[in-house]
């Protein structure tokens, strides 16, 4: 299959949330309720809010296996509300979800290569990422079998949702 990484726009929020929604049905199927909850993105106010917030003020790419939507990620200038940004130039990579028809396929990675090329583009070299560091970890070991390095852990909220945040330098 051939992966293509394509710009995305306001007009693919549907979508984004379709691939996050999608996310959080297979990670409930595997018991894994912690990361995302249980219920769709698409039907949490909050969270709707927050895709459209990123995607009009970062950069959204969509990866396409054979033109079929697969996975996507937003790059912005900073973290969340929740972390402080870098004391250096940043980017941040928000919404990593992928549509899980197409997992194991290489669509994550490729957008994740392709956000290191846009990174050094800008004329930036610091590239970061969080991500729910809870459970077996396995998350955190998929970013560093991208070429990312643990930084900082955190807990997030009320129920101490647990955190990691990773770097790569590019």
């Amino acid at each position: 299959m051939e992966i293509r990484v394509r710009e995305g726009g306001p007009n693919d929020v549907p979508l984004i949330l379709g691939m996050l929604d999608s996310s959080v049905e297979w990670l409930v199927a595997q018991g894994r309720t912690r990361q995302w909850g249980t219920e769709p993105w698409s039907e949490n106010p909050r969270a709707v809010d927050m895709v459209h917030r990123y995607v009009a003020e970062g950069s959204p790419f969509i990866a396409e296996l054979d033109g079929v939507p697969a996975a996507t990620l937003t790059l912005g200038k900073a973290p969340g509300p929740y972390l402080e940004p870098a004391d250096e130039p940043e980017r941040y990579i928000h919404l990593l979800a992928s549509d899980r028809r197409f997992k194991g396929h290489g669509a994550g990675a490729a957008l994740l290569a392709h956000a290191v090329e846009e990174t050094r583009r800008a004329g930036v070299s610091l590239l970061r990422v969080d991500c729910y560091a809870g459970d077996d970890r396995k998350l955190v070991a998929y970013y560093e079998s991208n070429g990312f390095t643990p930084t900082e852990a955190f807990t997030y909220g009320e129920d101490e949702w647990p955190g990691q945040v990773l770097a790569r330098r590019v």
